[in-house]
């Protein structure tokens, strides 16, 4: 599994990382939760990301790999749900680290994200000062937010953050232009890679998260050829310059296996990234990335 640095952070994370998201669902047996997280270790997968609302996924990665702390970058989110403080609040931060730290069943949290919070919350509420104190005072090593658009773009020239998770896919790269054009060397985690597989639906699907994904298949004419869509949009993502990880949410070890095989196969062929990234261009200013 290739490793990359994360930033200026001082640590390296593997170019693929497991989503904890599915694994925060109350119907998983969780001896096969655990089965998921030991193999995903094993297979060489260095980062994992969860966040507060999660289900029990923090509970869980605590649960299963707190004696493998060291072998693994821990990556969460938070702002809201802390109990004892009001959502979006410097003291939700504060409180949400130390709960997350518990539930986690660690000293300390790698990465912590801003989950997906508005500009007006960035500039005015001390969110962000209350990360960066938490990093200064050594509960996270780095701050972070997740979001995209002007969001994004605001935390990409705020110098406390080191690193953002943010939407990139092949009809989802309005962050990759935001990327470019910053001049900060961050940690980016790249998720939605497979566009919430929108292409497994023949006919719209009304009211699925991968409704929005599925029309702008549409519109785009983007074919997989001979790759397939898995293994097209997944080299996309994780070799789209500046991104550091693409996470996969999967409950699936073999699933997890897979997409590890696909990146060893390498970035794509340079007339194929052209193609898509041109099949995108025309829809930049319509198409904004998708929290």
């Amino acid at each position: 599994m290739q490793l990359r640095d994360y930033g200026q952070s001082g640590f390296k994370v593997s170019a693929l990382g497991l989503g904890a998201a599915e694994l925060g669902a109350q119907d998983l047996d969780p001896a096969e939760r655990a089965r998921v997280l030991e193999g995903a270790l094993d297979l060489g997968v260095t980062l994992i990301d969860t966040a507060r609302g999660y289900g029990v996924s923090e509970e869980e990665i605590g649960r299963v790999l707190s004696r493998r702390r060291g072998d693994f970058v821990l990556s969460s989110k938070g702002g809201y749900s802390a109990e004892g403080a009001a959502d979006w609040t410097s003291q939700a931060v504060r409180l949400g680290i130390e709960q997350a730290l518990k539930r986690l069943r660690t000293d300390y949290i790698d990465i912590f994200h801003l989950h997906s919070c508005s500009l007006d919350v960035l500039q005015n509420s001390g969110v962000v000062e209350a990360l960066d104190r938490a990093r200064q005072e050594g509960w996270i090593r780095v701050a972070a937010y997740s979001g995209e658009n002007a969001e994004l773009e605001w935390a990409l020239a705020d110098p406390r953050f080191g690193g953002v998770q943010t939407s990139v896919n092949l009809v989802d790269q309005r962050s990759l232009e935001l990327l470019r054009r910053s001049e900060r060397s961050v940690g980016v985690i790249a998720k939605r890679a497979l566009a919430n597989a929108a292409w497994r639906f023949s006919e719209r699907p009304t009211g699925s998260y991968a409704e929005v994904y599925w029309e702008r298949l549409q519109e785009s004419g983007l074919q997989p050829g001979p790759l397939g869509w898995v293994d097209t949009a997944l080299r996309f993502a994780a070799f789209a310059p500046k991104v550091t990880s693409v996470i996969l949410g999967t409950r699936s070890l073999e699933h997890l296996r897979e997409a590890a095989a696909v990146l060893e196969r390498g970035p794509l062929e340079g007339a194929q990234v052209q193609a898509i990234t041109e099949a995108f261009w025309p829809h930049r200013e319509d198409w904004p990335g998708k929290i």
